[in-house]
């Protein structure tokens, strides 16, 4: 569904990505972990078109998109959501929402599913964005991507900071979403949800990837993995 393929990247003269590779088959979910820093974030950038590449290349359901500039990606079905989240504080959720309909029309998501996926958005519906939890806005940054008919979704650390209980819908949350055929690459840092919905991990460190395997793979090298990213 989504390669990148031997890219190369850079922050002015540093060099922040070295011949990084990952991939993601649709309906899929993997994982890249790695300490903070480690290049977890600059990736997903390069996967969404925000990062151009100095060496490499970006596939699309095996189409070179290397060129393509992030708005004609996201017109594809690539959909990066950031740490950030990046909600319209002084819009609605509503208005969030409908904003995420106007370039990208059709598909399986729609309002009325969104708020089946997260009642919490139908109960806070007319609430200002900057009234909003640290995880009423992930799933208000999620669901904003859902509504632009998605093929892939780069989930940016959507766990980060939040309460276990709210960590645990948004984990059943992302199954739901890759039960409708959602590929997901999912950036995290610490272990527990990559291993509870990820088939295959990849570890970065340094801009490089240094392991990659399947989830069951990394349950036996759990104790290296974590001394790895520094836990």
């Amino acid at each position: 569904m989504l390669r990148l393929e031997g890219a190369d990247a850079f922050h002015g003269k540093a060099q922040v990505l070295h011949q990084v590779s990952i991939e993601v088959l649709a309906g899929e979910i993997v994982s890249l972990i790695g300490r903070n820093g480690a290049g977890k974030t600059t990736t997903l950038r390069a996967m969404a078109g925000l990062m151009p590449l100095h060496a490499g290349r970006l596939l699309h359901e095996g189409a070179d998109v290397t060129r393509l500039p992030a708005h004609r990606l996201s017109r594809r079905g690539i959909h990066y959501v950031p740490e950030t989240r990046r909600i319209f504080p002084n819009l609605t959720v509503e208005e969030n929402l409908r904003l995420a309909t106007f370039a990208h029309r059709g598909g399986a998501w729609t309002m009325p599913r969104i708020h089946q996926l997260f009642p919490r958005l139908r109960e806070r519906a007319a609430s200002p964005g900057d009234s909003l939890s640290g995880g009423e806005q992930q799933m208000l940054a999620i669901a904003r991507g859902l509504l632009t008919a998605p093929k892939v979704l780069l989930l940016d650390e959507p766990t980060e900071g939040l309460a276990p209980r709210i960590v645990d819908d948004l984990v059943a949350a992302i199954r739901v979403v890759q039960a409708e055929g959602v590929a997901i690459v999912l950036v995290e840092q610490k272990l527990k949800v990559p291993m509870a919905l990820a088939s295959r991990q990849y570890l970065i460190e340094n801009g490089q990837i240094v392991w990659t395997g399947t989830t069951d793979e990394l349950r036996r090298d759990q104790r290296q993995i974590e001394q790895l990213i520094g836990f």
